[in-house]
């Protein structure tokens, strides 16, 4: 996922991150970044429920171009339905819905300042699942 993260040039401002080991780990593993976002290591982050997620993101600083959120589900995968809201007509939604596997990516377009973010604020770029991604088998030149 760190590489198609570079390939697609998100390189985030900031990081919140649960400080459970396991989301340090898929930190370390995505890093570095281009451009050394501010990293917010969060003990409440820990199995917090999707209400919790919206309002920790309510709370970033409005100069803020983008943010990576590494938590737990049940929440991420709860956010990202909060965040479609039932209205939006991207093709990845049906999977996005379907269940948010470990090591996934959804990428979102917020329209809205930080503060002002609410449930169907959000626009689906992108939604990412490992198995989406090419294996380094298929990497190598033949």
């Amino acid at each position: 996922m760190a590489q198609v993260m570079r390939d697609l040039r998100l390189s985030p401002d900031i990081v919140l991150v649960s400080s459970a080991r396991r989301t340090l780990q898929t930190l370390e593993a995505l890093a570095p970044f281009e451009d050394g976002p501010l990293v917010e290591p969060m003990d409440d982050l820990y199995l917090a429920p999707w209400q919790r997620l919206l309002e920790v993101l309510r709370n970033v600083p409005q100069t803020a171009r983008s943010v990576l959120l590494i938590g737990h589900n049940p929440g991420l995968h709860e956010l990202g339905l909060a965040l479609l809201g039932g209205a939006t007509p991207h093709p990845e939604a049906a999977r996005l819905a379907e269940g948010y596997p470990t090591g996934a990516l959804a990428e979102f377009s917020i329209a809205s300042p930080w503060p002002a973010l609410e449930a169907g604020g959000g626009r689906l770029i992108r939604f990412l699942a490992p198995r989406d991604l090419p294996t380094a088998e298929q990497e190598q030149p033949a």
